[in-house]
């Protein structure tokens, strides 16, 4: 892989194609498990959390892992843009958000959008904190 910007490098514009394809599915499919009912949109909010959470992981694991290289940005791009970019649905969030205040429910509406925001970067700090200290309990840390 070249070392002209990524967004104009093929291969690596197809690595996040392909992760976002899966992210997708990964989405479509939580939706089909916990359907949109009258009130809270759980299935968009577990979405952005999960998402969320394994993004911390994921870049707190390979920041540790050293220097990024060919492997480490393949997975970075594939994996962090692409499937979790795919799962996540931040625009899903703020149509929610919008519907349930033009429904009436503004109060519901508030806590949910302002409690995605807040709750994706408690679970995303988790995230990293895991990754934290399963890297050091490996003894595996090359930090620069």
């Amino acid at each position: 892989m070249s070392g002209r910007p990524h967004h104009t490098n093929p291969r690596l514009v197809l690595v996040v194609a392909a992760g976002g394809v899966v992210g997708t599915l990964a989405r479509y499919g939580v939706n089909q498990v916990l359907p949109r009912e009258d009130g809270l949109p759980v299935a968009t909010l577990v979405e952005n959390l999960l998402g969320a959470f394994l993004l911390g992981l994921l870049l707190e694991s390979l920041v540790r892992a050293g220097a990024e290289d060919r492997r480490r940005r393949v997975l970075r791009l594939g994996v962090g843009t692409g499937v979790l970019g795919g799962i996540t649905t931040w625009s899903s969030l703020a149509f929610e958000v919008q519907q349930l205040g033009a429904g009436g429910d503004l109060g519901l509406a508030a806590a949910y959008g302002v409690g995605s925001v807040v709750l994706g970067c408690v679970t995303c700090t988790l995230g990293v904190l895991l990754a934290a200290r399963l890297v050091r309990s490996r003894g595996t840390e090359n930090v620069r």
